[in-house]
């Protein structure tokens, strides 16, 4: 018995795709040197990174072995058990800065949120794996995915956390689109989202209107809600074509810029390793998207499919609007960028996800069911 278990486990982890090992690889090597220059403040940052990465990619090798279709039976159980997290949140949550988003568990703060964001990708990836494309349009079968999604963002909206809100919307409506949804029907939301869009301003936080006010013009409060956004274009400009060089960017180092290990990872990386060691990093994001969407075309069910495509959108939304609002494109919301930011929460839900991506190409010849 131990015998066959151990010949099945030496399968598995020779089917596993490489590809997407190697690029975690590279990225969290890249996010731990990144987080080491700029850990001089004695806060142990790149030490507690360091452990945080081990510690998720063993999930990730974990969650890659275990069957695929033990994530589809589950699917259900795990949103349901992180929606009874972010009800928590509101009654026993840590409060920041004005938001109510993590759980105290003693050794570590979970924020429920970014777990939502792949627990509604399996919920919504096991509902259409039984329902036909012909049939995805229609009303009654719309009524559960509607829930689903509606659900977890009012809850997290009450938080308030309205980026992850809206993040964990546009890769929800993204994997209706692919589950074969009407035209019509994303036209009539679109233009449904437009003509609310003015109304909703009036149900913004104070915080959150700042936000938008200082993404279209921060030079007005240069020293005050427009600062991230000015210090953090100046480090990316004042990296150049080259950088400034390994631990030499004095925007990060001389402590101009705020959440420099988090939010701000990218812009530490960019002032010292300028253009070109941008353009990598994202080339390196741009392979690994690639290759989970080219996992998710060769999934022979619905369930991997549809699973792999949301976490590669997942990733994309991640890594855009992350670059997008370090470099002034886009208001500040607080995304960080998948494996390369600090924080536990985050780089354990985006290796959760790709251990997902592993356990269905590993185990695409098995029966789902």
């Amino acid at each position: 018995m131990f015998s066959s278990f151990q010949n099945s486990f030496k399968t598995k982890i020779a089917n596993i795709d490489w590809v997407i090992i190697s690029l975690v690889l590279l990225i969290g090597t890249i996010s731990l040197f990144t987080i080491y220059s700029i850990d001089t403040d004695k806060n142990n940052y790149f030490e507690k990174h360091f452990i945080r990465f081990v510690i998720s990619f063993l999930l990730l090798l974990f969650v890659a072995i275990i069957n695929v279709k033990v994530w589809l039976r589950s699917a259900y159980i795990f949103y349901a058990f992180v929606i009874f997290l972010l009800i928590l949140v509101d009654y026993f949550g840590l409060s920041a800065q004005g938001a109510k988003r993590w759980l105290n568990f003693g050794i570590f703060n979970l924020q429920p949120s970014e777990l939502m964001k792949v627990a509604v990708i399996l919920c919504l990836a096991r509902y259409y794996q039984f329902i036909k494309v012909e049939d995805s349009d229609k009303i009654t079968k719309l009524v559960f995915p509607l829930a689903i999604i509606i659900v977890p963002f009012i809850v997290v909206v009450k938080q308030p956390d309205l980026g992850t809100a809206l993040f964990i919307l546009a890769v929800s409506i993204a994997m209706l689109w692919l589950a074969g949804l009407n035209l019509k029907i994303f036209s009539f939301g679109a233009l449904s989202v437009l003509i609310l869009a003015p109304l909703s301003i009036s149900f913004l936080k104070p915080y959150q209107k700042q936000r938008i006010l200082t993404f279209l013009n921060p030079e007005n409060d240069p020293l005050g809600a427009g600062y991230h956004v000015i210090q953090s274009k100046i480090a990316i400009g004042s990296g150049g074509l080259f950088g400034k060089g390994f631990m030499k960017g004095s925007q990060s180092n001389l402590d101009f810029l705020p959440e420099k290990h988090t939010d701000f990872i990218f812009t530490v990386f960019a002032e010292q390793f300028g253009y070109f060691g941008c353009l990598l990093l994202i080339l390196l994001f741009i392979f690994l998207i690639l290759r989970i969407n080219l996992i998710s075309k060769n999934s022979r069910n619905t369930f991997s499919r549809l699973m792999c495509f949301g976490i590669s959108f997942n990733f994309f939304v991640y890594v855009g609007i992350n670059i997008g609002m370090v470099s002034g494109l886009l208001p500040i919301v607080g995304v960080p960028i998948p494996i390369m930011s600090y924080g536990g929460t985050a780089m354990i839900t985006a290796m959760f996800a790709l251990g997902l991506v592993l356990s269905a190409h590993i185990h695409k010849d098995e029966n789902i069911y």
